[in-house]
């Protein structure tokens, strides 16, 4: 695919036909590597067979496929190049990329070239999905008058009577069918246990009925298409024209769930050649990926362009951390158990920067969903990334995700062939890592928190004993100093026309709340088998229990409903009750009356247990003492239960049909059972649906108009897309590289300048130069939007380059986006003082201590600088992502000598500077600066090889690129 690499590789004899399918070709890359191969780390062999596949000589060498395959030796010692497969793109770091590439259309045209030649040379899909803000919220208010929309009907209590289970509403969907066919809404089937109860359709979180698509939703989206209409004819004209790219429209998915759900691949076949899929997207949750065996990790703007554009990332071959799971999970520990056990150990073995690798017998166990969201918590305990290799769980899934089977066949096949498909069962000996970390999953298990504070964990099996503690201990954190003699006083109380009897420990409000840890919507799930296993049991809540359910997200809703666990949920007294924070902020109903006199006669440590964050003593309600942070299932088994002063190994949750004693063990759902509902009802279910919508797109993307043309048709008086400069000076020819000559220093920064420092972010500040440029094109305050949405205008983003209010520039000894122009002593706005040296002909520098371009890959963070002038950076040391950064814009990184600094030499950053960089530049070569005082001092030209020699002297990759046009 990429446009550099000349006609055949020096590994092409590597090449064979896949056995079963002869037509696919293939690098065998295992044969290749002969026994060092097999004890490479699954994930090195991705970076190895990509270095075979793309060896061209010059970008990818062939020393530099033979650096991975002895990684055993080389891991964190050498530099090598990696080509991913794919790119994915989110709209806010997306614009940017499109921009440059419709203006790199515009420089070739202009320079003689055919610019319908200039296309991403690698698949790139971007997706619309960080445009829409929230204007509209109205119908997602608890109590507004009619929340849900749809007809208005009563809100569900926070602790509703138990009514008998009634059918759905009719169907308003048909219209031959006139409500007879009780589906509930067009075209949706019953779900898979409606022969017990009926499955409730697609529903108002709020009232449980079948409503059109909600009025919030509508009034946000037809804002989000106003207020980003110009952004958004940009994707689609880019959709239209450009070659390799593919635009995920509005209100399909977050880019993270499109990515993992649908553009996944897991192995290429670009005709009928295959090759491991693997990723890189400028989306903090691209990581994901690798939880289905696709290498894949996030990265900034300029890296990402580069790739589109053919090629490679560099990175330090890394040390790899193997992660042994071993052990047979604890029936009664969830998803989040797993997962948060797993983080916390990988947080405290120092994996920062490095691989994590997954092996060993308990991997099995693991779901797509754990092995996704472990992937994704990566920057929770600082891993590059950790690694899945594919298994049978894994084509399981595939093939639930709609894999048809010859395209499950290719893929086992193939990847079984190159030893990238990792077997229990194999005698074949693991892979070798850098160092090995061991989790045993049977010591996982589940814990509730409380009964005052959340970091109070208290293992589940010994629940019963510590809350006796609790009742002895002195008032406290977690005592309540009951007397012995009171511990087991039970007092009678009249509900609804039955008594019952409440004693230390009662359950009294019991709340299932998605969020925060508990988002996974797995973990909703076993609340909702468990419900159903309960039901079928016979077991029943006690009505005087305030009892609710507040799914979190939509997508939790989507794994309840098609699960059709909705009901059973709502026959245990658990009803939906809205999204939003609710039982853990306080907003719960009061208790009945005769519940709370009760409680208050005789003193009792009445309980409340909830799946959310927070359990201060009181929060619940003031006269519930204790309350306890379990997962949903928990929950609605300590409802049931009426107590939490309970042994689950020894006592009954209570009594079923014909008066058989029920234990929570007879109602837990195994793991076994979670996944294949997962997997077989919710999985394929949303599959389907997210394939209908990026079939079908949307209705205002759609119908909305663009441009056809191969160059796109500048709007002059557009505030959202302009051409860039980058590429003003083209020529077919790159000259050498210029003498920097009397530049002056535009800042002079100390230690640990970030790039959230440089680079445009955040809100548009109404004194800031940005928005004196906005007012000038007649834009009010309350239409400058943001940064972020303005990323596809260079006026807005240079102007907000070096504007943040915490910069700290010596020159102005104080906090503040401001320097001084030296020629006329003015104390200017950084972009007002570079755009007078512009005017002026002067070149600028800057100077800086430690640790420059510190924090996030940012692109506009060398863009920016690059268009206010700066011609190099001069600093004591470099954050390595954006010192690359720098070369690929054009800027040429500078460092002192070991133990030099501007203090040591005497600099106050008054004085101009010359720098000659010499036609035959070689990295880490010493330069001379010469200033206007005559001082001379050496420094290091900070290019490590001769690819980012090639980069700087055609002025970065975007004018490298463009020329191979010409």
């Amino acid at each position: 695919l990429c446009l550099f690499r000349p006609a055949g590789s020096p590994y092409q004899p590597a090449i064979e036909a896949l056995k079963s399918y002869p037509e696919k070709k293939f690098y065998n890359v295992s044969k290749l590597g002969g026994a060092k191969y097999d004890t490479l780390p699954y994930s090195i062999r991705v970076l190895f067979e990509s270095s075979v596949r793309n060896c061209d000589g010059f970008l990818v060498k062939e020393t530099d496929a033979m650096n991975i395959l002895d990684w055993k030796t080389k891991q964190n010692h050498v530099e090598v190049p990696f080509c991913p497969a794919r790119v994915v793109l989110q709209d806010f770091t997306g614009i940017p990329a499109m921009v440059d590439f419709a203006a790199m259309r515009e420089a070739v045209r202009n320079a003689g070239g055919d610019p319908a030649k200039v296309n991403p040379a690698c698949p790139t899909d971007l997706t619309v999905d960080h445009s829409l803000q929230i204007d509209f919220s109205k119908c997602a208010i608890q109590n507004a008058p009619n929340p849900g929309g749809g007809e208005q009907k009563p809100l569900a209590r926070l602790s509703p009577l138990k009514p008998p289970l009634r059918k759905p509403p009719p169907c308003r969907g048909h219209s031959s069918c006139r409500g007879s066919c009780g589906a509930g809404e067009a075209g949706r089937s019953p779900g898979p246990f409606s022969a017990q109860i009926e499955n409730t359709p697609i529903l108002c979180p709020f009232h449980l009925q079948p409503v059109p698509e909600p009025e919030t939703v509508l009034k946000n989206q037809e804002m989000e298409f106003g207020r980003n209409r110009e952004r958004l004819q940009f994707f689609k004209w880019s959709s239209k024209v450009f070659e390799n790219i593919s635009i995920i429209p509005p209100e399909t998915g977050t880019a993270h769930q499109v990515n993992l759900e649908y553009l996944s691949r897991v192995v290429f076949d670009v005709k009928d050649f295959l090759h491991p899929d693997s990723v890189v997207g400028t989306d903090s949750h691209t990581t994901m990926v690798n939880g289905l065996g696709i290498l894949g990790w996030g990265v900034g703007g300029i890296e990402t362009e580069a790739v589109m554009l053919g090629m490679p990332l560099t990175l330090t071959l890394p040390e790899v951390v193997g992660c042994e799971l071993t052990g047979a999970v604890s029936p009664f520990a969830t998803s989040i158990d797993i997962v948060l056990s797993i983080t916390k150990q990988l947080r405290q073995a120092d994996v920062a920067g490095k691989f994590v690798e997954f092996f060993g017998s308990g991997v099995s166990q693991l779901s797509v969903a754990d092995r996704t969201t472990i992937a994704n918590m990566c920057p929770e305990y600082g891993a590059i990334l950790s690694f899945f290799p594919v298994d049978n769980v894994t084509l399981k899934h595939l093939k639930h995700a709609g894999f048809d089977k010859a395209k499950l066949e290719v893929t086992e096949a193939y990847l079984k062939a190159v030893k990238l498909f990792r077997n229990d069962e194999s005698s074949s000996r693991e892979p070798e890592y850098s160092q090995v970390v061991q989790v045993s999953l049977s010591s996982i298990i589940p814990y509730v928190s409380g009964p005052k504070r959340s970091q109070d964990r208290v293992a589940v099996n010994n629940m019963k004993s510590d809350f006796e503690a609790c009742l002895n201990e002195k008032s406290g954190v977690k005592g309540f100093q009951i007397a012995a003699e009171k511990q087991n006083d039970i007092v009678p109380v009249q509900y609804e026309g039955n008594e019952y009897k409440l004693s230390h420990g009662c359950v009294v409000i019991a709340a299932v709340i998605s969020c925060t840890n508990n988002c996974n919507p797995s973990v909703m799930l076993a609340a909702g088998l468990l419900a159903k296993k309960a039901v079928e049991a016979g077991l029943v809540v006690k009505p005087y229990i305030r009892t609710s359910l507040s799914p979190g997200s939509g997508m939790v809703t989507h794994y309840l409903s098609s699960s059709g666990v909705l009901p059973y949920l709502s026959k245990l007294g658990f009803e939906v009750v809205g999204y939003g924070c609710s039982t853990c902020v306080g907003n719960t109903a009061p208790l009945p009356e005769a519940i709370r006199n009760a409680i208050k006669q005789g003193d009792l440590i009445a309980c409340g247990v909830l799946s959310g964050t927070k359990n201060f003593e009181g929060r619940l309600c003031d006269c519930v003492r204790a309350n306890y942070l379990a997962s949903p299932p928990l929950v609605v088994a300590y409802a049931i239960a009426g107590t939490v002063h309970i042994d689950f190994d020894t006592e009954p949750l209570g009594t079923g049909f014909n008066g058989k004693s029920i234990y929570l063990r007879d109602i837990w759902p195994t793991r076994q059972e979670l996944h294949t509902v997962e997997e077989e009802r919710v999985i394929s279910s949303m599959f389907k649906e997210l394939k209908e919508k990026m079939e079908k797109g949307n209705k205002r993307w759609n119908l909305l108009e663009a441009p056809e043309s191969t160059l796109f048709p500048w709007d002059l008086k557009s505030t959202y897309i302009r051409c860039p400069s980058f590429f003003d000076k083209l020529a077919k020819e790159a000259a050498p590289p210029r003498a920097v000559e009397n530049a002056h220093v535009l800042l002079f920064l100390g230690d640990s300048v970030t790039t959230d420092h440089i680079s445009p972010a955040g809100s548009i500040a109404r004194s800031s130069a940005a928005a004196k440029y906005l007012t000038s094109k007649g834009l009010t305050p309350r239409e400058f939007n943001s940064y972020g949405a303005r990323r596809g205008n260079d006026a807005v983003m240079t102007r907000g380059t070096f504007a943040n209010i915490k910069l700290l520039n010596k020159f102005i000894g104080k906090p503040a986006p401001k320097t001084i122009h030296f020629p006329s002593g003015q104390t200017l706005d950084v972009f007002e003082a570079a755009e007078l040296y512009q005017k002026e002909g002067i070149p600028v520098i800057i100077l800086a201590g430690k640790k420059y371009g510190l924090g996030s890959s940012r692109d506009w963070a060398a863009k920016g600088p690059f268009l206010l002038g700066v011609k190099a950076v001069l600093a004591e040391s470099y954050e390595k992502v954006h010192r690359s950064q720098l070369i690929g814009i054009g800027i040429a990184p500078l460092q002192f000598r070991p133990g030099e600094n501007p203090s040591t030499l005497g600099l106050t950053g008054r004085e101009q500077f010359s720098i000659l960089f010499p036609p035959d530049l070689l990295p880490r070569m010493t330069l001379d600066i010469k200033t206007s005082t005559g001082k001379v001092f050496s420094v290091i030209a900070l290019f490590e090889n001769n690819m980012e020699i090639t980069l700087y002297k055609h002025g970065g990759s975007l004018n490298f690129v463009a020329r191979r046009f010409l």
